[in-house]
Parts: C-alpha cells; structure tokens; sequence
C-alpha cells in the first residue's frame, strides 16, 4: 500500500493526450492531488515510476505499444509498487478481471464523473480498493461462466494455509463486506478484522482485498454458503 502523505502524486497513463489534458486538470483542482508525469504507452510506465515515486497510477488499457495490462503486471510485482486504477471505456470489459488478478485496486470508466475520479484517487492511496459490491459480483460471474476447474483446486489449496478464523474473514471479504460490516458479523471488532486482513494478504502473497475476493470465489467457498448479496 502507497504511503498517504499531504500531497498523493499521480501519473497518468493513457494514449489519448485529450484524456491526459483532461485528467490532469481535473485532477489538478484538488489541493491534495497532484500529477508528477504522463506517459503515453505502457512501457514508459516503470522507468517514469522510478523517476517519479507516484502513489497511484491511472492505467488505460488499451495502448498501441505495450498495453495496460502487461504494466500493471510488470508494476504490482514489484515490491513498494504504487497503486493502480485502471481506465475502462466498459465496465464490463474482460480485460478488467485480468488486471485485478494482477493487483490493480480497481477501475474507473472513463466517463466517471471527476469528484468521484478525485475521491477514488484517495481511497486506493488508504488501501481501499475501488470496486462496488455489484461490480464485484459481476466479475465473479465471469469467473464462474469460466468454468475455470484447474484454477478453483489451485485457491483452494491455497486458502487451506489461513487459520479458521482467517477463513471466515476471507469468506466475508468475498461477499463484498467492509470491515464493518465483517466485525459485526463475525461478532469482531474493527481493528482485529483489519489484523485478520492483513494476515490474509501476507500467508497468501495477494495484494489487496478484490484479490481475496477473487480467489473465495475460485475456490468456490461461496456457492457452498450463503450467496453473495
């Protein structure tokens, strides 16, 4: 997760130079935002990070060099990476599934209005990825549509190395729940689902909570309970 300091520094990926003019204005109106560099093709992105440390990176998609996916998966495997939003013309975009998979903390359509483009800026830069219950549950029935038989025993055996505990907040979080709502629903105080949280990402070397969502419902731990809501 990016450091929150005063001022979160952006870089924008997109080849459209339009997009970028409009995204930094945009973004340039809040206070506590700021854009450090643009690039206009996926492979400028790692050098640029490097030069410039953003916070979070607004990663287009679809770019006639190297494309945004590729990036993100080059960035996020790195360690210390900065967060990623990803750019989508559709929110159903196939491609979007793939760029969680790699660690992105969500995606905004570009047509998004700008408060809520500023506001998400902010969240992933806290660790809170950007991805609505019922976007989420549309992505989970791409997963399932997939039948995807090697890659369900694959999380499954993989979410056999979390404690009971740690297994029903991972449940939890596959429902789409905060951590609120996984605290009183789990009878756990705020601070302790966070702990579980944290433990979850470490054992299994995942990112973010969309991740954990993601891999619940590979293993197909949500069609054995309650569905997702």
């Amino acid at each position: 997760m990016a450091t929150v300091a005063a001022v979160i520094r952006v870089l924008l990926v997109d080849d459209d130079p339009l997009v970028r003019a409009g995204l930094r204005m945009m973004l340039g109106g809040a206070g506590d935002l700021r854009v450090v560099a643009e690039a206009g093709d996926g492979a400028e992105v790692l050098p640029l990070v490097d030069t410039h440390t953003p916070d979070v990176v607004l990663m287009d998609i679809r770019m006639p060099g190297m494309d945004g996916l590729t990036a993100t998966e080059a960035l996020r495997g790195r360690p210390s990476a900065p967060e990623v939003l990803v750019l989508t013309t559709f929110d159903a975009d196939q491609h979007v599934l793939r760029a969680l998979r790699a660690g992105a903390a969500g995606f905004l359509l570009k047509d998004t209005p700008p408060a809520e483009i500023v506001a998400a800026v902010r969240q992933v830069v806290q660790g809170n990825p950007v991805l609505s219950p019922a976007v989420t549950r549309r992505l989970m029935d791409r997963v399932a549509e997939a039948g995807e038989d090697r890659r369900g025993s694959g999380a499954r055996a993989r979410l056999a190395r979390l404690n009971e505990r740690e297994r029903a907040v991972a449940l939890e979080v596959g429902r789409g729940r905060s951590n609120a709502e996984i605290g009183r629903t789990l009878h756990l105080g705020v601070s302790t689902v966070k702990t579980h949280v944290s433990a979850i990402l470490t054992k299994l070397d995942l990112n973010n909570r969309v991740q954990i969502a993601l891999l619940v419902h590979d293993a197909g731990l949500l069609s054995e309970d309650e569905p997702t809501r």
